[in-house]
């Protein structure tokens, strides 16, 4: 789940990359099991917590923000960096207030199912010694 932030501007979709450009909140979470195992989502909260979740994404300069705030949930608002390349590969860093170039480690997962209105992020997580597909469904504001 943490890699190495580095992709070259080449390799970036700027189709992809605009048509995230705006509001966003992740309308549900889902993975096989989802109703007995806990996925701790970016090392922030359980993966529940981020239904709701409003996140910004800037498409000119990659940048945006993401904010958690269902009751019950641990209280979190972070910068966010992020890109997607042509592959389908979406990178981002949470960098709760640092200069990006000072994070070293950030997360990857792959974009799927990109409309006008809605995509999806999948993270592959080990749980029990099984890679879990974790699927964010975003639904635009």
């Amino acid at each position: 789940m943490l890699v190495i932030f580095m992709v070259s501007c080449g390799s970036l979709d700027q189709k992809s990359q605009s048509g995230l450009k705006g509001n966003w909140v992740i309308s549900n979470v889902s993975y096989p099991g989802s109703d007995y195992i806990k996925v701790n989502s970016f090392d922030i909260a359980d993966s529940k917590c981020f239904v709701g979740s409003a996140w910004r994404f800037i498409s000119n300069n990659n940048k945006g923000e993401m904010n958690i705030t269902k009751g019950g949930c641990p209280a979190f608002s972070s910068p966010i960096v992020w890109t997607v390349t042509k592959e389908g590969n979406f990178t981002l860093k949470i960098t709760e207030g640092q200069k990006a170039k000072k994070v070293t480690h950030g997360y990857y997962l792959k974009m799927r199912n990109q409309s006008e209105n809605s995509f999806q992020l999948v993270d592959n997580v080990n749980v029990g010694g099984n890679t879990v597909e974790v699927i964010y469904q975003f639904q635009k504001m």
